[in-house]
């Protein structure tokens, strides 16, 4: 069996054989679709493993090699550095470490999800960029009326109808004038990409029963479940709710050496960031709604602050999350007319027609009643909470009861 390094960058790719403790340059390769097959027929057999760091086209790279080896492995590239720390660095030495760590069984590999998986991540990326580009045209905007003197618009959404209608009537100079109409341009574009990606995700989000399921916790819309569902991808790789933490960078980050405490820092924020700023966001919508969520939240916040609250939040989420798959459970306090509309709003979302004529699931969040006895349900168990944690200390130990004789 040989070992195949690939040290692989944008446009070529240094390639290492390691067999039988000796090492062979294989030379360096365009990294292009005819020119990796044509490598991949005349250099490789069926009896080798290949080993490549995790970069951008890493996957495309590792698509095209496996009909033609045995197995390709996609390594950590951070894991890597942090192992083989070198003074001397080239192209055919970091290929022949990723070679050397997987023949001695020290490589960090990474976990390759499906092709569904991806395409999943890919389109949850997208919105985040649309999201952000759109931010970022508003911000300018209202750079624009700050810098004349305009005072910030009454109306909720500056680009929404009213906003708009606010926007025409400001005085700006012409020059100024021309670029408020470009960015609304811009942002009107966007939007309409924007709805296309969200149908796609939406379309993804009810035929799969992992993301209905995560959209029964609070806080978690079809965006939240599905960019969580496409970082986790297959549960059962997490041995436990703690491992599911870590991959999330969720885990505050350890010091200790010698005889002396370990002390605990911030988050290690490894791992897939965007899910992880996704139950953050969460975090803070379920710390406004009713539930043992926000009991959790209040009670760190009073100590910690808001900020350390949300972000222990989303940890508990992220626990919450592994028992619930791991269980194939819905979320025990979860409120039916408020899933239910979450549900509604990813088929509305999806392209399904709106159908004014019949009532269904969702219609009972816009009933008073029904929602006030789904409130006092999920208030009775956060007083519950409250209660069952009142003498909880910051290391669990219970407070000793005074005698009041």
């Amino acid at each position: 069996m040989r070992i195949i390094g690939m040290d692989i960058h944008r446009v070529a790719a240094e390639v290492v054989a390691l067999h039988e403790g000796a090492f062979q340059k294989l030379g360096r390769i365009p990294v292009l679709r005819a020119a990796l097959e044509e490598f991949a027929r005349k250099q490789l057999t069926h009896d080798d493993h290949v080993v490549i760091e995790a970069t951008g086209n890493a996957a495309a790279v590792a698509d095209l090699l496996a009909p033609h080896v045995d197995r390709v492995v996609i390594a950590n590239p951070k894991q890597v550095r942090m192992i083989a720390h070198a003074k001397i660095k080239t192209d055919a030495i970091d290929a022949a470490v990723l070679a050397k760590l997987y023949a001695s069984g020290f490589l960090p590999e990474v976990w390759m999800p499906d092709a569904k998986t991806l395409a999943l991540r890919r389109q949850v990326a997208r919105r985040t960029q649309l999201v952000r580009q759109r931010v970022r045209l508003k911000n300018l905007i209202q750079s624009i009326l700050h810098a004349h003197l305009i005072p910030p618009c009454p109306h909720g959404n500056l680009t929404g109808i009213s906003g708009r209608k606010w926007l025409a009537r400001q005085a700006l100079p012409a020059d100024e004038r021309q670029a408020v109409d470009r960015h609304l341009s811009q942002i009107d574009q966007i939007e309409q990409s924007l709805k296309i990606v969200e149908a796609d995700i939406a379309q993804h989000a009810l035929k799969d029963p992992l993301i209905r399921r995560l959209m029964t916790l609070p806080g978690v819309d079809m965006t939240v479940a599905s960019g969580v569902a496409a970082a986790i991808g297959d549960i059962k790789r997490f041995a436990g709710p703690q491992k599911l933490v870590a991959y999330l960078g969720l885990n505050p980050s350890v010091r200790q050496s010698g005889e002396g405490p370990a002390y605990h820092g911030r988050i290690t924020k490894q791992g897939r960031g965007q899910a992880r700023g996704m139950l953050v966001e969460a975090a803070w919508a379920a710390a406004r709604s009713p539930g043992p969520l926000r009991a959790f939240y209040r009670k760190i916040a009073a100590r910690r602050g808001q900020h350390i609250a949300a972000v222990a939040t989303a940890r508990k989420l992220a626990m919450i999350v592994w028992h619930m798959l791991m269980k194939e459970v819905d979320y025990i306090w979860q409120r039916p007319a408020l899933v239910a509309r979450k549900l509604r709003s990813a088929e509305l979302r999806a392209g399904l027609p709106a159908d004014h004529a019949k009532r269904g699931a969702a219609y009972d969040y816009n009933i008073a009643w029904k929602r006030a006895e789904e409130r006092r349900r999920v208030e009775v168990a956060e007083a519950a909470y409250q209660g069952f944690t009142a003498n909880w200390r910051a290391r669990g130990k219970p407070r000793p009861v005074q005698n009041s004789g």
